[in-house]
């Protein structure tokens, strides 16, 4: 347990911990709320060729809808051979159906530590905390109001409410680009698309209402960055 807690604060919590610091000492004005809305664009770089992957996969199953709805009135008495034929189709075409999740379970962890690092801040730095600074970082007095308005630090209805609005476009735009079969018997990938269209814009409010909003500015940010990203890749493929 204590190797994968030395693991997750080597990978994660320290370098985003120093990165916000760093963002908020060298960026004009010193808006904490600034400050996270960059990390949060560095942070979708770095996962930009996972985040267009997961898209043009998306696409590339939507493709396939035909021949999957051929399988399902082939077999439509034998689920066990038409899953089976289903998967053979999948590995043919080279396409994950659960690759569209992956990007989601990726940031999973990231958020984790962004939460334990927007949380450090609700007291003020203590020596301890002061330790994961890395030697060239030093530590200014932060003011972690967005816009002298909204204290970063403490829960957002504001913020979560926004997030989620941002989430429900974000899939809807996806269930639209991205033509998914009407039938019934379609795939778990379409099923668990038109779920989170409705589902998962509810689920992100009810979760970053009791968060520091931060955390919702970041969420906000985030899918701002993949209707952005979603509408460019979709556009020229």
């Amino acid at each position: 347990m204590e190797l994968f807690i030395n693991i997750f604060n080597t990978i994660l919590y320290r370098p985003l911990f120093n990165a916000l610091i760093l963002l908020y000492q060298y960026l004009p004005g010193h808006d904490f709320g600034i400050a996270v809305i960059v990390l949060t664009v560095l942070i979708k770089f770095l996962f930009y060729p996972l985040g267009i992957k997961a898209i043009k996969s998306q696409k590339a199953l939507s493709e396939l809808q035909p021949k999957i709805k051929e399988i399902q009135e082939k077999y439509k008495k034998d689920k066990e051979k038409q899953a089976k034929e289903t998967m053979k189709l999948y590995q043919k075409e080279k396409i994950n159906p659960f690759s569209g999740c992956f990007p989601l379970l990726i940031q999973f962890p990231v958020l984790i530590a962004l939460f334990y690092v927007f949380r450090t801040f609700q007291g003020g730095l203590t020596p301890i905390e002061l330790k994961v600074l890395y030697p060239f970082v030093s530590y200014p007095e932060i003011n972690t109001k967005f816009l002298g308005m909204i204290d970063l630090v403490k829960p957002s209805m504001f913020l979560a409410i926004f997030a989620g609005i941002a989430q429900f476009f974000q899939t809807k735009m996806s269930a639209s680009k991205i033509k998914l079969s009407k039938n019934k018997t379609s795939d778990f990938s379409s099923i668990m698309q038109k779920q989170m269209q409705y589902f998962f814009p509810v689920f992100t409010v009810l979760i970053l209402f009791k968060l520091p909003s931060a955390i919702g500015l970041y969420w906000l940010a985030t899918t701002l960055f993949t209707i952005i990203q979603q509408y460019f890749i979709l556009k020229i493929r």
